[in-house]
């Protein structure tokens, strides 16, 4: 079979009678969109482009155009289905059903499953437009927004400490999840400055405590420090909603 650089000639192969690989092998939206997630926790996001992609599935880049416009589209659906995945994990709820809590612990606790299960894809959600510019990543789509607005209302919030809560609740997970991706190597920018192991010993010449404190420093209490910081997020909105709250005159 005609090859250029390793990628079947689809021309060639359609020539020689042959059938073109898009034929051989079944291709939709859902397919493409999975081998590209699996390519960027694989090889990374900056290697993805739609010939490589192509490559992946044996067929040319071409054939994916008919299913996915572009690149751009292509990173919008794998935002989409990090997102959505959440409402295949058995433990996130879409409403309270023993408080809101324990509605917000589990899907926390979702959205980092997200996060840590695609490390390198997960920069994406924070990166990528959003439904509507109002909208916060990592909860940014409307589904979910609703899920989480209409949760918390539906458990004695008012609409303006709910709106508090959701903000507060989408800076904390994005703040947290994206210093946790980049120490499992994702590419978040100037994050990627964060100690990845190797031995840099000169620039710590005049900082000797940072040096005596360089084994500590790098110790992995990511998950600790996230239920510690989630349960202080916890107090601070329970405070928020017992503030909102009108008073009880007798």
């Amino acid at each position: 079979m005609p090859a250029t650089d390793g990628v079947e000639d689809a021309d060639a192969a359609l020539v020689a009678g042959e059938p073109p690989p898009s034929a051989r092998v079944p291709l939709g939206r859902d397919r493409i969109v999975a081998a590209a997630l699996e390519f960027i926790d694989t090889q990374g996001l900056p290697g993805l482009t739609m010939r490589r992609l192509g490559q992946t599935l044996g067929v040319e880049a071409m054939s994916l155009y008919r299913y996915v416009p572009g690149k751009e589209d292509l990173l919008d659906a794998v935002v989409d289905s990090l997102v959505s995945s959440m409402t295949r994990d058995s433990e996130v709820l879409s409403a309270p059903q023993d408080g809101w809590q324990d509605f917000l612990q589990r899907l926390a606790h979702g959205v980092r499953r997200v996060a840590l299960e695609h490390p390198r894809a997960f920069p994406l959600v924070a990166s990528r437009p959003p439904e509507a510019p109002w909208l916060r990543p990592p909860l940014r789509s409307i589904e979910w927004v609703e899920h989480f607005l209409a949760g918390l209302v539906s458990e004695g919030f008012d609409d303006e400490s709910a709106v508090s809560g959701y903000r507060a609740f989408t800076s904390f997970l994005l703040g947290h999840l994206l210093l946790e991706v980049a120490g499992h190597g994702a590419d978040v920018g100037p994050l990627d400055a964060l100690d990845d192991g190797s031995t840099q010993d000169d620039g710590l010449v005049n900082a000797p405590t940072v040096r005596r404190l360089r084994a500590s420093l790098s110790e992995d209490h990511d998950a600790a420090e996230f239920e510690e910081a989630l349960e202080n997020l916890l107090d601070r909105m329970a405070l928020i909603r017992s503030e909102a709250r009108p008073t009880e005159t007798s």
